[in-house]
């Protein structure tokens, strides 16, 4: 999931902190719907970064080269990290990990069975965009977080490589055959789409998630700052898409 490289137009350091976002992770579960919000975070984040070190060790088995297969796999080792991290502060704040994450299986699963990419080079894209949009969703999200949240969730979404790795081959591959470039264009379209809908799915289906976004706990977003959030992580994928040399 942490294959991001941040874009410009998603801050994760506001110049002033107001509300929920000012306070700690003590102070600020006091209230039970915000510590539901939070806890749901963690669990989809975590399983995300589950799913994502099972997706890069699979993918490894396609790398074309060994090196390109050591690359992958000290991937995959990064987002296993991540989800231990995540997996702790479950257990650290009383909640129990599989639990938390168990709401979040079902979709998560479904978005990469339908995503299921055909060869090495498709694999890389939906690393790099796919993962990119979810990546870009929770750091806008996480920007309305107690400050020891915060942390946690902006360090598990630092790239653990893939950003560069993924542009390097696919600008490669399209040099060597610019056929190669209407196809994964394509294939990106694809993805954004599914990632959006994936994500408004899961927001939809958990109130304490969906009340942080439109009002009510954590500073959340109005509706009108909904629009304006989505616009921002559909900006961002424009300019990964040409970071591939695609046509978004």
């Amino acid at each position: 999931m942490t294959s991001s490289d941040k874009p410009d137009n998603v801050s994760d350091a506001p110049a002033a902190r107001t509300g929920v976002s000012a306070r700690d992770w003590t102070s600020a579960s006091a209230d039970p719907q915000y510590r539901a919000a939070v806890v749901d975070l963690l669990g989809a984040l975590a399983y995300g970064e589950l799913a994502a070190f099972e997706r890069l060790a699979e993918d490894a088995k396609l790398a074309p080269t060994l090196a390109d297969k050591a690359e992958l796999a000290k991937m995959a080792s990064a987002e296993f990290h991540h989800f231990e991290r995540l997996r702790d502060r479950l257990t650290e704040i009383g909640e129990e990990p599989t639990v938390a994450m168990e709401p979040f299986v079902a979709a998560l699963d479904g978005f990469h069975r339908q995503t299921a990419p055909s060869d090495w080079l498709e694999g890389l894209v939906k690393a790099y965009v796919g993962d990119s949009i979810a990546s870009d969703f929770y750091r806008e999200v996480a920007v309305r977080l107690d400050a020891d949240t915060r942390e946690l969730v902006l360090a598990v979404l630092d790239d653990t490589g893939h950003a560069g790795f993924a542009v390097e081959k696919v600008r490669a591959a399209i040099d060597a055959d610019p056929r190669v470039g209407g196809r994964l264009a394509l294939w990106a379209r694809r993805l954004m789409g599914e990632a959006l809908s994936q994500s408004q799915r899961v927001v939809a289906d958990r109130d304490a998630l969906s009340t942080m976004l439109v009002g009510g706990v954590a500073d959340g977003f109005d509706l009108a700052e909904v629009g304006r959030m989505f616009s921002r992580i559909t900006e961002a994928h424009t300019k990964r898409m040409a970071a591939l040399g695609l046509a978004a």
